[in-house]
C-alpha cells in the first residue's frame, strides 16, 4: 500500500455534542491521513433513529469545522445505506457464512439462565445454526462464527491481541425487522468507503475481533486497527462532567484557539520526543501510530491554558484579530468599528503577551474598547485612593508638556517616580487603574501611545478628581 492510498474515517453517532474524546479520535485520523497524503472521510452513524437528531449532527459538523478538521468528499449517512447492509447479509446467507435464526427472546433467555445455573458461559448456541428447515415466523440473521481456533488482531497501538473463538457467539447481523446491527453496518461501510486504517478508542477493541470475523466471512480485507487509550481526568478516572467541560463547543465558547486545541489534543496520548508546543503543520509532518502510548491520557486544564497562551503569542496579529472578531460574532457581541480594528491590530503585541484565551485578550483591550469615564473594578478601585489620586494629579500636570514618544514617556514617568521617592510600580499601578479601570492591563507606556496624549490626559483627569 502506498502512502497516498491511506483512507481513514471518523464515525460519530449524532446523539449529542462532539465529545472531547471524539474530537481527539477525529484529529488522530485526520493527522494520519494528512501525513500520508491520503483521505479523511466523515460518516454519521445515525441508524439509531430514536436517539439521533439533526441538531447533534450539526453540532458535530460545527465542532469539526471549528477545529479545522476538514474532511474529503461528502458526508456518509449510515442510515441511508441500510439496503446495502441487507445486501451484504444476504451475500453471507448465500455463502453459508450466516444463517437464519428463529429462536424467540424467551428461548434465548431460558438458554442463558440454564447456562448460568450450570456455571457455563451464557453464550447462546442457536439450534438453527445447521438446521435445514425454515418455519414461517420472524427470524434474525446471525454470523456463523468459527467455534474453535483464534482470531488475531494485530493492533498498531495495543500490539497483537488474540481472541479465542469459543468465547464469541454467533452475533446478530440483521434484526427481525430487517435493520442491520452496528457490527454489520460498520464493516460494510468501512469496506465500501475503502477505509484502510480504523483509528478509534480502545473501548472498541473487542469489536475489532467480531468485525474481523464479519470481514473474513464476506471475503474482504480486514482494515488495519489502531485502538487508542481513553482520556481520563486529572484524578485518573474516566473523563466525565465532574472534570469540567466535555463538548468541543464549550472550549470554543471559552475562547481557546483552535490551533491550541489541536496541539493539546494531539499530545493526549501521542508524543514527538519532548515537544509540547508545535504547529499543526509540524503535527502533520511528525504524526505516526507508533508514537501513541498504551496508557490512558490525563486531561489537564492548566496545560491547555499554557499551550493556548503560547499559541496566542505566536499567532499572526491580523489572523488573531480575525479569530477574535469571529469569536465575538459567535457570542452575539457588538461588532468592532474600523477604528477599533485598526487599534486592536496595532496594539496586539502588547495585548497578547499576557492573554491565554480570546476573552482575556478582549479584556486586555478594554482600555481602548470601553468608553470613559470607567467604572473601576475592585482591584483598580483599591489602587485609586486619595494619596494615589493626588500623585496622579501631579503626574498629569507634568505630562501636559511631555513629548509623546515611547522612550520619552517612560523616562518622564521614571523621573517622576524618583522625584516622588517611589518605585516605578507604585506609580504604574494607579496609572494603569486610571487608564483602564482594571488592575491588569498591557504596559502602561504602550497604552499611553495607543490612546494618544489627549485621551490619556482626559482619563487621568477623570481618575484624579
Amino acid at each position: 500500500m502506498s502512502s497516498n492510498d491511506v483512507v481513514t474515517r471518523f464515525a460519530p453517532s449524532p446523539t449529542g455534542y462532539l465529545h472531547i474524546g471524539g474530537a481527539r479520535t477525529a484529529l488522530f485520523n485526520w493527522l494520519f491521513a494528512r501525513h500520508h497524503g491520503g483521505k479523511f472521510l466523515l460518516r454519521i452513524e445515525d441508524t439509531d433513529r430514536a436517539r439521533s437528531t439533526p441538531e447533534a449532527t450539526e453540532a458535530i459538523f460545527a465542532g469539526m469545522k471549528w477545529l479545522g478538521l476538514n474532511w474529503d468528499g461528502d458526508v456518509v449517512s449510515q442510515f441511508e445505506r441500510v439496503g446495502r447492509h441487507r445486501e451484504a447479509a444476504q451475500q453471507m446467507l448465500e455463502a453459508g457464512t450466516a444463517y437464519k435464526c428463529y429462536a424467540t427472546k424467551e428461548e434465548i433467555e431460558a438458554f442463558r439462565e440454564k447456562a448460568r445455573a450450570e456455571k457455563r458461559p451464557p453464550l447462546f448456541q442457536s439450534p438453527w445454526r445447521d438446521a435445514d428447515t425454515a418455519p414461517d415466523q420472524p427470524y434474525v440473521v446471525r454470523l456463523k462464527a468459527p467455534k474453535s481456533g483464534e482470531t488475531v488482531v494485530d493492533d498498531q497501538v495495543q500490539g497483537r491481541i488474540t481472541f479465542k473463538n469459543e468465547t464469541m457467539d454467533d452475533l446478530v447481523l440483521l434484526r427481525s425487522d430487517g435493520t442491520p446491527t452496528y457490527m454489520l453496518a460498520v464493516v460494510v461501510d468501512d469496506h465500501d468507503m475503502g477505509i484502510t486504517h480504523v483509528i478509534r478508542g480502545d473501548d472498541h477493541l473487542t469489536n475489532a475481533a467480531r468485525q474481523t470475523l464479519i470481514s473474513q466471512a464476506l471475503g474482504w480485507q480486514v482494515p488495519i486497527f489502531a485502538h487508542v487509550p481513553m482520556i481520563h481526568g486529572d484524578d485518573g478516572k474516566k473523563l466525565s462532567k465532574r472534570h469540567g467541560a466535555l463538548g468541543v463547543e464549550e472550549y470554543r465558547d471559552m475562547g481557546y484557539l483552535a490551533a491550541a486545541m489541536r496541539n493539546y489534543l494531539a499530545r493526549l496520548g501521542w508524543s514527538h520526543g519532548n515537544d509540547e508546543f508545535f504547529t499543526t503543520e509540524q503535527a502533520i509532518e511528525w504524526f505516526n501510530l507508533e508514537a501513541i502510548g498504551r496508557a490512558p491520557a490525563r486531561f489537564d486544564f492548566k496545560k491547555l491554558e499554557n499551550l493556548s497562551g503560547q499559541h496566542i503569542r505566536a499567532a499572526d496579529n491580523t489572523e488573531l484579530f480575525n479569530e477574535t472578531e469571529a469569536y465575538v460574532a459567535a457570542q452575539n457581541g457588538p461588532p468592532f468599528s474600523e477604528e477599533q480594528k485598526r487599534v486592536f491590530i496595532a496594539s496586539m503585541d502588547g495585548l497578547k503577551s499576557r492573554a491565554k484565551t480570546i476573552p482575556e485578550l478582549i479584556d486586555m483591550a478594554y482600555f481602548f474598547l470601553g468608553s470613559r469615564p470607567f467604572k473601576p473594578d475592585a482591584k483598580a478601585a483599591g489602587l485609586l485612593d486619595s494619596v494615589s489620586r493626588g500623585m496622579l494629579n501631579r503626574l498629569t500636570s507634568r505630562l501636559r508638556n511631555a513629548r509623546w514618544e515611547p522612550e520619552n514617556l517612560e523616562a518622564e514617568i521614571r523621573d517622576f517616580a524618583e522625584g516622588e521617592g517611589l518605585k516605578l510600580g507604585k506609580v504604574a499601578q494607579p496609572l494603569r487603574a486610571a487608564l483602564t479601570g482594571r488592575g491588569v492591563s498591557p504596559s502602561v507606556f504602550d497604552m499611553m501611545i495607543t490612546l494618544g496624549k489627549e485621551e490619556t490626559l482626559a482619563r487621568l483627569e477623570d481618575a484624579s478628581t
